[in-house]
């Protein structure tokens, strides 16, 4: 059992619940049973805060509180999740088209997905949580239908063992992008990590935010600024290296004059500024939403650009491998 180590504003503050809401909750309710320091002070545990943010969704969803604060964690959980099986049913009826899959670790974190704030964020129906665990042992002795796109992560504390278990998960399930939302880390290792092309975003993170996260990832309509501009459409991993890049460009052609070194300048520039878009959307909450736009929009030109260096240079007999 985990010691209770969060006082009543982390709560509130991690879960979306006001303070005195939560303490309406826990007097008028018994929704919680925190334990008092001998100074009065109330101490919450991960339970609790799991208990917090359910409670919120689905009070958000329409049932009353009173019907379900004493309900534990796992009946809170079967019931959000049974709610998200009615949107998502109600969401492929609407919009037939492949959405987006999340298998997120952490149950609190999975209960905040479907919520008001992060789907007010995406169009409906665009992203779905696939499956959801309660750790990343759990997520890698799993057995999928079908692999999740997005991982999402959360993590109070990542080190080594926390970022092999990412990579195990990853390679198991043929996942093609990992946000992680984290406490504590190491800057060496949040490097290393964002080198490797996760994106990090330290709490608290709010449901919109993590929205914003998701958002960076998927495919945009650049006329519209609407994301994504399909649903099941996410942005291309990087196809060709700086290397790559530099060599096309060194390579003089006279069929079509200075087009491959030009698309090759334009896609290493268009990389550079998803990269620094996503950086700053990993750092900066207050214009995380303009960032994860910008990323979006960087990454899906070079994705429509590195497809052109791909006809140009068959056109023109240069390797790109």
């Amino acid at each position: 059992m985990q010691e209770p180590v969060h006082r009543i504003g982390t709560i509130a503050r991690l879960a979306g619940v006001p303070v005195p809401t939560l303490r309406v909750w826990e007097t008028r309710h018994q929704a919680f049973a925190p334990r008092k320091t001998a100074g009065q002070q109330r101490l919450y545990d991960e339970q609790d805060l799991l208990r917090a943010t359910l409670l919120r969704q689905l009070s958000e969803a329409g049932h009353a509180i009173g019907q379900i604060a004493r309900l534990d964690a796992d009946a809170l959980n079967r019931l959000w999740q049974q709610h998200q099986g009615l949107q998502q049913r109600e969401a492929r009826r609407q919009a037939p088209a492949t959405p987006i899959t999340l298998a997120v670790v952490g149950l609190g974190l999975a209960a905040r997905v479907g919520g008001a704030g992060f789907q007010s964020g995406l169009p409906g129906g665009t992203v779905q949580v696939a499956a959801a665990f309660a750790d990343l042992q759990a997520a890698l002795g799993a057995t999928l239908e079908s692999p999740p796109q997005i991982l999402l992560l959360r993590a109070g504390s990542l080190h080594e063992i926390v970022w092999q278990g990412i990579r195990q998960v990853v390679q198991r399930h043929g996942i093609r992008q990992v946000i992680v939302v984290y406490g504590y880390g190491r800057e060496p290792l949040l490097q290393a990590m964002r080198q490797a092309g996760i994106l990090l975003r330290r709490e608290p993170v709010s449901d919109t935010e993590l929205a914003d996260l998701v958002r960076s990832v998927l495919m945009v309509d650049a006329a519209a600024g609407t994301a994504p501009a399909a649903a099941g459409a996410m942005i291309p991993a990087r196809r060709y290296s700086e290397e790559t890049l530099a060599r096309v460009a060194a390579i003089s052609s006279q069929v079509l004059c200075e087009c491959p070194r030009h698309v090759a300048d334009l896609i290493a520039q268009l990389a550079s500024f998803e990269q620094y878009s996503q950086e700053c959307l990993n750092r900066s909450a207050e214009d995380a939403h303009l960032h994860a736009h910008l990323a979006s929009i960087s990454g899906t030109a070079r994705a429509l650009f590195e497809a052109a260096l791909e006809k140009i240079a068959l056109h023109e007999g240069i390797a790109l491998g």
